[in-house]
């Protein structure tokens, strides 16, 4: 697994062995982001605020300070994958951009410094973890008004859209599927 663009593509991702962490392939990712930088009008990557919720890897926040976003806050609880998450922030020599919090989504509390631009949430596929995460990113106020949001679930995984999210754009990537949205309150 490598970034796929910006100032450190090709740089090499470490992930846990076993089937727990299911990282975003670089073709899958390298689509999605084309589509979050080229085809939905969004606030841009430039000096965005990012949060990657259920971050594993840390692959999705990554891959957008790589491609220019300021900051990465990183929500993930197990022991494993914050093992690789944190690897791959030192081999990439972001820890000045970025934050680890090492928690459940359900104990997230308000962001201490600012909202953020883009909400990348790829939760382990089939557990309906995805529409929950959203309200309480909504309910602790994390998304800033227009921030874009992308949900990564499994290609026939049901997702009904909180309150204040509206879909722009959905692309199906073999057994998963992106949901692209925008926060409009």
């Amino acid at each position: 697994m490598r970034i796929v663009g910006g100032k450190h593509k090709g740089r090499t991702l470490g992930a846990p062995k076993g089937r727990d962490t299911r990282p975003t392939s670089d073709r899958v990712r390298e689509a999605m982001f084309n589509i979050l930088q080229h085809g939905i009008d969004g606030p841009g990557l430039d000096g965005a605020h990012v949060i990657d919720v259920f971050a594993g890897t840390g692959a999705l926040g990554l891959e957008a300070l790589s491609r220019g976003a300021a900051h990465a806050t990183f929500v993930e609880y197990h022991r494993d994958a914050l093992t690789s998450l944190n690897d791959n922030i030192a081999t990439l020599k972001e820890a000045a951009h970025t934050t680890v919090l090492a928690c459940k989504t359900a104990a997230l509390q308000a962001p201490k410094n600012r909202a953020v631009d883009y909400a990348f949430l790829d939760a382990p596929y089939n557990m309906g973890l995805s529409e929950p995460a959203l309200d309480i990113l909504i309910a602790q106020g994390w998304l800033t008004p227009g921030c874009v949001v992308l949900v990564e679930v499994a290609a026939l995984e049901s997702f009904c859209t909180p309150q204040g999210l509206s879909i722009v754009k959905e692309k199906s990537y073999g057994a998963a599927r992106a949901v692209f949205l925008i926060y409009g309150p």
